[in-house]
């Protein structure tokens, strides 16, 4: 008996010593495991939750205290400090998704055209009325148009919470919001594109093309479907980037500007060619491109710059597009009603619309009674069509 209480004792001991040993191996090998199968864990995850609501969390981006001993950091705006306490944070954590939106990551070919709306949460009837006008999702020419909101959040306290509780209730009835836990501002809107382009590369890589744009442009986006079936050779598998074409400009150093960027943002003088941000269209293939590009580029506060830079990176280059109009329209008289739906018929695209402006021009371009005949005499009172 005691023999073989012996040999109990005996086994246990050299078992416990095992599991310890597996333990240690477990802990000391724990980050390196990690690491190397990082990206296989990624492929799991987004396997096991292509047909979920599975919102990806994030841990809150620390600000980077050693910004404040850059030279002259003490006398730049608030708005600026900010930006570089926080610059090399581009992962926040997601408040609200719709991982289904282009049917999973499988079916995403089946979306022609995806509009990605750039949306502060307070602009409620802006997406209102652009959910019944040209952002509606529907079929078009045979190919489907889908919708997307991208947002932060904004305030701090009781808005920030009604705020969020807004875009909830947006979201049960529309499904058509991705909001990260981030601050929805000027100089914050390259992040909201890179974490856009992020979710698009694991929720929608095979979209087609994509509207870019904000939520205050009137979008034609028939004639942008239209347009993008005319490109015989390009299905969206090959570039293009294509808007109002800005060249030859560089950082604006007044500090009065909306626009400034110092020195300590950006010592270069000069910016690549880039489209105007109020609105621009892409092709699936570069929307992958200039994520891919933006992971070793340094983040540039102003959004449509940064997607240049990334074009740029990747020797690649944006177009022009007479149809897009994100300066405005210009009408040549003053004779002319600047609104009438006959300018805006054939455009794809103009900046700054009211709401009603907008909801009231969707509905005239696409009246079956309206008629755009040539200009009559600028100097008569009659009424008449452009």
């Amino acid at each position: 008996l005691k023999k073989n209480t012996r040999v109990n004792v005996l086994m246990a001991v050299a078992l416990g010593v095992l599991l310890l040993h597996l333990y240690k191996d477990f802990v000391d090998n724990k980050d390196i495991r990690f690491h190397t199968d990082r990206r296989e864990r990624h492929n799991q995850v987004r396997e096991a939750t292509k047909n979920s609501s599975y919102v990806f969390s994030w841990p809150r981006c620390q600000q980077n205290t050693s910004a404040a001993n850059i030279t002259g950091f003490s006398s730049l705006p608030n708005n600026i400090k900010d930006f570089l306490y926080h610059r090399h944070c581009r992962h926040f954590p997601m408040l609200l998704d719709v991982p289904d939106k282009c049917g999973g990551a499988n079916e995403s070919g089946d979306v022609f055209l995806l509009l990605v709306i750039k949306s502060s949460p307070a602009n409620y009837e802006r997406r209102e009325v652009l959910r019944k006008t040209w952002a509606k999702e529907r079929l078009h020419n045979g190919v489907w148009i889908r919708r997307i909101f991208i947002s932060g959040t904004s305030g701090g306290g009781f808005e920030k919470e009604r705020l969020n509780k807004l875009l909830e209730v947006e979201q049960r009835e529309h499904n058509d919001i991705l909001q990260w836990d981030f601050s929805d501002t000027f100089y914050n809107l390259t992040v909201k594109q890179i974490l856009f382009l992020e979710w698009m590369e694991r929720n929608c890589p095979n979209a087609r093309f994509l509207l870019n744009g904000d939520d205050d442009v009137f979008a034609n986006t028939g004639n942008m479907v239209e347009y993008l079936q005319s490109l015989k050779d390009n299905d969206g598998s090959k570039h293009l980037f294509t808007g109002h074409l800005i060249q030859n400009v560089g950082p604006i150093r007044s500090s009065g500007s909306k626009y400034f960027i110092p020195v300590q943002v950006q010592e270069s003088d000069s910016y690549p060619p880039y489209c105007g941000g109020g609105g621009f269209l892409l092709s699936g293939y570069s929307a992958s491109v200039i994520y891919n590009m933006s992971k070793s580029i340094t983040i540039l506060p102003i959004d449509d710059v940064y997607m240049g830079m990334c074009l740029a990176k990747a020797g690649l280059g944006p177009a022009s597009h007479m149809g897009v109009k994100t300066a405005g329209f210009y009408v040549p008289s003053k004779n002319l009603d600047e609104y009438h739906p006959c300018f805006y018929r054939e455009v794809l695209l103009v900046h700054r619309f009211l709401p009603a402006q907008l909801y009231l021009m969707w509905h005239r371009i696409h009246d079956p009674k309206l008629r755009c005949d040539p200009p009559k005499n600028p100097n008569t009172n009659k009424e008449r069509n452009p």
